[in-house]
């Protein structure tokens, strides 16, 4: 889902995903986080008394009695043996059900536990996306199956309740609360890019990758999906504005046709500028052109430096992305960068991002 790979500068290090690994205690590398959206669920308090804030367990409880015959197991077996555990979330009561791409990547056999049935049920993958790391499964199960709504990410405010729901260390239906902490926070974890990701307090392990971050309604507000191994109340989601703009793809044509441009950036153009001996220090730096893509056609080269983007300036390189995203596979954009020989202008016909892990030089200047 990114315009290219994100900002490469960034460390991977810290960071889980949350597929669990069985056997050996191992944990598989992998993203599992949380969001989470808020409501109006403050008490009606008489005037002249101090205003407290609602623990509200019997809520927190009637919601997650609401929603769990929802929430599923996902046991992913690879051919060496490995089994991940994570989780997911129904989105129609036909049997297609949303989970981490991470959950399920590489894996042969992909069985799903549905709370009230005791035998599992096979899957079967309908569409994937890596960069995105959202995927959608599908069972045929013998009636119509409970489903989750999808809320509102974008207009859950930082400091909302929340609440999570999944698998963590096969633990199955284990349920943990906390507050949105941030939002739009960016995040490299090997090959993956999550250019805008949720950040919750609510507690994250492996396992609960692919599970679902609720408000207080029970409307899903974030797919969980990484958490730090070095700090505590530090877990990450992909929002639900994500699931909703790449379930139909993942549907339609068994993965997401995203915009692509094909260059590597780093945004710290000022510090690097001096070092690189670049042409600009604002913008952002290409230091890799993927071959055979939108870029690598155009006649970018390695060192120039983006400015601007039909028009809009770009300082970073999740700023970069973001004015991609806006386009469409096959539309022709307007490119500004600098080099050493001056300012140019380019015309570039977007491309379509890769469904899988892109290897980038590690020096590329």
């Amino acid at each position: 889902m990114c315009a290219m790979l994100k900002t490469l500068g960034v460390s991977a290090a810290g960071f889980v995903m949350g597929a669990g690994l069985i056997g050996g205690g191992a944990m598989a590398l992998g993203p599992s986080h949380h969001i989470a959206q808020g409501s109006s669920f403050y008490r009606k308090v008489p005037t002249h008394t101090t205003p407290t804030l609602p623990i509200a367990p019997d809520t927190i409880s009637n919601v997650v009695k609401r929603v769990s015959p929802a929430v599923v197991k996902i046991v992913a077996t690879h051919k060496n043996g490995q089994v991940d555990i994570g989780t997911g979330f129904f989105l129609t009561s036909s049997g297609d059900l949303v989970t981490n791409d991470h959950v399920i990547y590489g894996a042969n056999h992909i069985k799903v536990q549905v709370p009230g049935y005791s035998k599992s049920f096979k899957a079967r993958v309908v569409g994937t996306d890596y960069i995105s790391d959202v995927a959608a499964l599908k069972i045929s199960a013998p009636k119509p199956l409970p489903t989750l709504p999808l809320g509102n990410s974008s207009g859950t405010p930082v400091g909302a309740w929340d609440i999570a729901i999944g698998n963590p260390y096969d633990l199955s239906h284990t349920v943990t609360e906390g507050v949105v902490s941030a939002k739009g926070r960016p995040l490299t974890i090997g090959q993956r890019q999550y250019p805008d990701l949720l950040q919750t307090s609510a507690a994250i392990n492996p396992g609960n990758s692919g599970g679902p971050l609720l408000n207080l309604k029970g409307q899903v507000i974030g797919m969980n999906t990484a958490v730090s191994t070095q700090g505590q109340g530090l877990g990450f989601a992909i929002p639900s504005s994500t699931i909703q703009k790449l379930w139909p793809q993942l549907l339609k044509y068994g993965h997401a046709r995203m915009p692509w441009l094909g260059v590597a950036v780093l945004t710290d153009t000022a510090s690097l500028a001096h070092h690189y001996r670049l042409p600009a220090q604002q913008g952002v730096a290409i230091i890799y052109i993927i071959p055979h893509s939108a870029a690598a056609k155009a006649g970018f080269k390695a060192g120039e430096v983006i400015t601007r983007i039909n028009n809009h300036s770009v300082q970073s390189a999740t700023q970069l992305e973001n004015l991609i995203n806006q386009d469409r596979v096959g539309q022709k954009i307007t490119v500004s960068v600098k080099t050493h020989h001056g300012s140019i202008t380019k015309s570039v016909i977007l491309g379509e991002a890769p469904n899988g892990p892109i290897s980038i030089p590690h020096s590329s200047f």
